[in-house]
């Protein structure tokens, strides 16, 4: 499966399991863009590596008597058997070492991410990508019947 055919696999199982969730694909990557279209990209965004699908939808939970919250679901598409790390490779940390400079810039976006309140991850294959999706978007049946603003307004 191609990394294309794996961005509509998931938009499609997203649109079947959670039509009510709003979400965002950005298949640029997965596309070749004429050089005048690649400036003009790179000229609309704060740095490289965003993720490729974006989901809006807060998760709410609580834990040991505490309310959490992401603020959304940001996940990086690979297409199964492609690897993020290079074998028996480690930084100058002792780190696994990412198998190119554009994998070590989307981790770095998705570090940024989780920093930020969201969480963000790759997701190498369908099954994986339906699998986080599926954990982040569970209580999407319970959160429908609670009052988001009375739990999110301790957020902001």
């Amino acid at each position: 499966m191609s990394e294309k055919t794996l961005h509509r696999a998931v938009c499609d199982y997203l649109r079947l399991q959670y039509p009510q969730v709003m979400f965002n694909s950005d298949l640029a990557g997965a596309t070749k863009l004429t050089m005048g279209q690649a400036v003009a990209m790179k000229s609309l965004r704060s740095n490289r590596g965003f993720p490729d699908l974006s989901i809006y939808r807060p998760k709410i939970w609580i834990e040991n008597f505490e309310t959490h919250m992401y603020y959304g679901l940001f996940i990086e598409l690979k297409k199964k058997g492609e690897k993020l790390y290079k074998s028996r490779t480690t930084d100058a940390y002792g780190n696994p070492a990412f198998i190119s400079d554009h994998i070590a810039e989307q981790q770095d976006c998705i570090t940024r991410l989780c920093n930020s309140g969201y969480y963000a991850c790759f997701c190498i294959g369908f099954d994986e990508s339906k699998k986080v999706i599926d954990w982040y978007l569970d209580e999407i049946k319970q959160l429908n019947q609670i009052d988001l603003n009375e739990v999110a307004h301790k957020y902001f």
